[in-house]
């Protein structure tokens, strides 16, 4: 989606009102897409760099996202008559609390749409994301997995009759005497003794039992299972993306004749993504520029399927992404 500014300076417009042209391109172009079958679609809406502009023209964005990410989801509108969900991918703590509201209310209202779904980046670089998602893979991988040990299994009851046993073996001196004692001695003076030594069981077998609670608690410590980081794959890494569950990406379209991906789905992007670069900026960006990206794109991939189908291996079909 680039290219509104440059749009509205060569037309002698406000800045603001490119942004909301070009909005209205984007409309123009999910309707082509879900159309045609494209069943995921991601857009670049905002950059995390985008917050170096203006603090004018962020605030404008912003408030235009609120306004129109809702009227997009609103019953009846495109997203609804598609059945398309929406996704906001990006660092949702740089955005306020009100955008935030906004756009979760959009999310909520098509979550039960389930023919397509539309990918808003927002604010989203690749390098955030990958950052966090390694972030993410670290945690995982640095945290215990959980005890199966049941609560009474067969290595507490061990550890308790050792601590019994050991206080047992370590009787103080008063309790010898008691055990010394002939029976014929006063009733008073048993009585005393025997609630001493009953006192000294009673601490002697807690300082036992806890001697052997700590140095268990050191085992498990030790003991502890760890997910293996050798068995760290790109799978893994992919599971903790931003697009984790999404299909692969098969289109990249970027307008306004730059040739470079500006942090935009590093991650995703593979040897059979067809990356596309046009001339035309985001406002002027319509079906008949569309079309033709499309059709070729389709061709494309006619084309490899019979290649495929020649040399005997078979593909697994796959949703189209478009961006």
């Amino acid at each position: 989606m680039d290219g509104n500014r440059r749009f509205a300076r060569t037309h002698g417009i406000e800045t603001v009102e490119g942004h909301n042209l070009g909005f209205e391109a984007l409309a123009k172009i999910l309707e082509v897409c879900y159309k045609s079958g494209v069943q995921v679609v991601t857009i670049y809406a905002f950059s995390i760099e985008n917050f170096k502009r203006s603090k004018y023209e962020v605030d404008a964005l912003m408030d235009m996202a609120k306004v129109k990410l809702v009227q997009l989801a609103q019953h009846g509108d495109l997203l609804d008559r598609y059945g398309a969900s929406v996704r906001i991918l990006g660092e949702r703590e740089l955005l306020k609390p009100d955008v935030l509201e906004a756009m979760d209310r959009a999310v909520n209202m098509t979550k039960r749409n389930g023919n397509a779904i539309l990918n808003i980046c927002f604010p989203y670089t690749s390098h955030a994301e990958m950052t966090t998602a390694i972030r993410n893979t670290v945690i995982d991988y640095s945290s215990p997995l959980p005890s199966q040990q049941r609560t009474f299994s067969e290595s507490h009851i061990v550890h308790h009759i050792r601590a019994r046993r050991f206080s047992a073996n370590t009787l103080s001196p008063e309790v010898s005497k008691v055990r010394s004692r002939s029976p014929s001695s006063g009733t008073t003076s048993d009585t005393e003794d025997s609630t001493s030594s009953s006192t000294t069981l009673n601490q002697e077998s807690t300082s036992g039992e806890s001697i052997i609670e700590d140095d268990d608690d050191l085992k498990e410590q030790r003991n502890n299972t760890y997910l293996d980081a050798e068995s760290i794959t790109p799978e893994i890494l992919n599971d903790h993306m931003y697009t984790a569950g999404l299909p692969p990406l098969d289109l990249l379209i970027r307008t306004s004749g730059v040739e470079r991906l500006s942090d935009f789905m590093l991650w995703q992007v593979h040897q059979d993504t067809q990356i596309v670069f046009l001339k035309c900026l985001w406002p002027e960006f319509d079906l008949w520029t569309f079309l033709p990206v499309l059709i070729e794109w389709q061709w494309r991939r006619r084309k490899m399927s019979e290649k495929l189908d020649l040399l005997g291996i078979g593909k697994e079909p796959v949703k189209v992404k478009a961006l």
